[in-house]
């Protein structure tokens, strides 16, 4: 069976890819350059989140379902979970990078697929490659958990954000202009 796929896109898509492409090497390049950092930065993000889910979500419950007290777990774990992420966002790190390992795990084996789908079309080969770097990222990970968190979960969204930048303007520059 064989498999034709063309990329088109007109002049403002493609602008629009390459700069987003741009900023997510650019960020990339951050995470890569400073990972402790970027692991901060992504366990405050993360927990900041949280706080502001459970603050909506407690606010929905006191509207419509105050009187049933199962409800206010949902607000009350995304609250707690969120504040113990920003004061200590070292463990929150941790957590998150085993769900990070998780998700390369995932990435890694629909990037594969998909590079296998498309072959041997142009581009192709960008997803194999990104496919099979989120694996390789993954397994590094898992292996080095827990003690490696700080700067590994950092680097390793530094690398992926970097190579998802790389692959999209590759991509992108192997597109049609119509």
């Amino acid at each position: 069976m064989k498999y034709s796929l063309e990329i088109i896109m007109n002049r403002r898509s493609r602008k629009a890819v390459v700069i987003i492409s741009t900023i997510l090497l650019l960020a990339g390049i951050v995470g890569i350059a400073l990972p402790q950092f970027m692991s901060m930065a992504v366990a405050w993000f993360v927990g900041w989140l949280m706080l502001a889910a459970g603050g909506i979500a407690f606010y929905i419950t006191w509207l419509g379902f105050r009187d049933h007290w199962l409800v206010w777990l949902k607000p009350f774990v995304l609250i707690v979970v969120g504040l113990l992420i920003l004061f200590n966002p070292v463990a929150g790190a941790a957590a998150l990078g085993l769900i990070l390992a998780i998700y390369f795990l995932f990435d890694g084996f629909a990037g594969v697929g998909f590079a296998m789908q498309i072959r041997p079309l142009r581009g192709w080969g960008w997803l194999m490659f990104n496919g099979v770097l989120s694996l390789v990222l993954a397994i590094v990970f898992i292996a080095g958990w827990p003690f490696t968190t700080v700067w590994l979960v950092g680097l390793l969204i530094g690398i992926s954000l970097f190579v998802d930048g790389l692959t999209l303007l590759m991509l992108g520059l192997a597109a049609r202009v119509r």
